[in-house]
């Protein structure tokens, strides 16, 4: 006989863990899932990947509140979940679809290929970008979460999310080659 593997918990198991728990899921389950579908391109193995995560912060529960910030802890365990579902899918999780950052423009647009090129090296831009760089490029731009939200949820402060999505934008810029165009704007004393 094979075992099942455990899926999210029940409406029934839910009203007896504590209350605390229950409002931080019911805070949160909404963009991880979201989250989580970016990387793995699929809304059912984001939901699998998001309920492990709430099973393993419902088990160790009272150790996720002495943490200094529990939701900091809680987004680790869910971007790990993720990765564990990516690869027990045989994929390595990344955003999956370039289509994300595309916007109506591209459909619109009078030159949909350069467009389209465009689109491409911003995601593989995206993508290059160190982790927590990452994420808030993604929460807030393919998500649309403001800075307050994305503190939130990762566990930052809010000074913390506009330094990260500054740093972001400018190595975006800096690999995309933008940051010397704005200089040869500027002048030579630009800086």
């Amino acid at each position: 006989m094979t075992e099942k593997a455990p899926g999210p918990p029940s409406r029934a198991v839910l009203p007896k863990l504590p209350a605390d728990f229950r409002a931080f899921h019911q805070l949160y389950r909404a963009c991880y899932v979201r989250w989580a579908e970016i990387h793995l391109g699929s809304r059912a193995d984001a939901e699998e990947a998001v309920d492990r995560a709430f099973e393993q912060l419902a088990i160790d529960w009272i150790q996720v509140l002495r943490q200094p910030v529990p939701e900091a802890y809680a987004w680790k365990v869910v971007k790990n979940r993720t990765i564990d579902v990516a690869r027990a899918r045989g994929r390595r999780p990344s955003v999956v679809d370039f289509a994300t950052f595309e916007t109506r423009a591209l459909h619109q647009a009078v030159d949909p290929i350069g467009e389209l090129e465009e689109s491409l090296s911003i995601y593989q831009a995206i993508s290059q970008l160190p982790d927590r760089q990452f994420d808030v490029i993604v929460l807030r731009y393919c998500l649309g979460y403001d800075t307050a939200e994305i503190a939130d949820v990762m566990g930052i402060t809010v000074a913390g999310v506009r330094s990260t999505a500054r740093y972001a934008r400018r190595r975006l810029k800096q690999v995309l080659g933008l940051d010397a165009d704005e200089r040869s704007h500027d002048g030579p004393h630009a800086n």
